[in-house]
C-alpha cells in the first residue's frame, strides 16, 4: 500500500481507481474493525481479516502490507471521519454548550466507544498511541482549536462568561478535552459514559452560562 495513505487519504490515480480503492479500502477496514475490537490487536491475524472481508490473504495483502500498516489506515480513516463531523456538530444553530455537547459525543460515539466496549480495550488504544499517535495527536490539536475558536466567539457575544472563573477560551477547551479524555479512561466506552459526560456538560453549562441563561 502507498505511504501517501498513511499520512493523508487522497492517491494521486484517475477517478475510476480511486473509486475502486476506496471500495476495497474501505471494505477491509470495516470488516477488520469488529474482528480487533472481538480478538484485541495482538490476537488479530491477517488472515482473520482476510476471512472477515472475505478475500483471500493475498488480495488483503495487495491492499495492506503489514497487519500494523492496516490498522493504522484505520485509525487514519476514523479520525478523518469524526473530525469532519465534529465539525459540522459545531458549525449546527444553537446554544453553544449543546453544540460542544453534540460535538463530543460524536467524537465519543465514533473513535472510543467501538473500542471501548472491547475486553481488548487498554490493548486497542495503546496500540492506536504506538502506531497512530501523530494522527491521534494531530486530531486533538485541531479538537482543541475548533473548541476555542468556538468558545472565543461565544464568549465575545456573551453567550458565555468566563471572567467569574478567570479562565480563557483555551484554557476551558482544554479542560473540556481533559474531562472527556478522563471519562473515557475511566468508563472505557462503557455504559457510563454518555451518562458521565452529560453529567459533565451540565457542570460546564452552569459554570459559564450567564446567571439570567441558567
Amino acid at each position: 500500500m502507498s505511504k501517501r495513505l498513511l499520512t493523508e487519504w487522497t492517491w494521486s490515480v484517475n477517478n475510476d481507481q480511486i473509486m475502486q480503492i476506496d471500495r476495497k479500502t474501505d471494505h477491509i477496514l470495516d470488516a477488520a474493525l469488529p474482528v480487533f475490537v472481538r480478538f484485541g490487536f495482538s490476537k488479530t491475524s491477517m488472515a482473520d481479516i482476510a476471512r472477515a472481508a472475505n478475500i483471500s490473504r493475498a488480495s488483503l495483502y495487495l491492499t495492506f502490507n503489514s497487519k500494523e500498516e492496516l490498522f493504522r489506515a484505520g485509525s487514519l480513516r476514523a479520525h478523518t471521519r469524526t473530525m469532519a463531523n465534529v465539525t459540522a456538530a459545531l458549525a449546527e444553530p444553537g446554544a453553544v454548550i449543546d453544540r460542544i455537547e453534540a460535538a463530543m459525543a460524536v467524537f465519543q460515539r465514533e473513535l472510543i466507544t467501538p473500542f471501548g466496549e472491547s475486553d481488548a480495550a487498554n490493548e486497542l488504544f495503546a496500540t492506536n498511541m504506538a502506531l497512530a499517535a501523530d494522527i491521534t495527536t494531530e486530531a486533538r490539536e485541531r479538537l482543541l482549536g475548533m473548541l476555542e475558536q468556538t468558545l472565543t466567539a461565544a464568549e465575545l457575544s456573551n453567550e458565555i462568561s468566563l471572567e467569574p472563573a478567570r479562565a480563557t477560551p483555551a484554557q476551558l477547551a482544554s479542560l473540556i478535552l481533559a474531562g472527556i479524555e478522563g471519562i473515557k479512561h475511566s468508563r472505557r466506552g462503557g455504559p457510563h459514559l454518555e451518562e458521565e459526560t452529560a453529567l459533565f456538560m451540565r457542570f460546564l453549562r452552569v459554570a459559564v452560562m450567564p446567571q439570567n441563561g441558567r
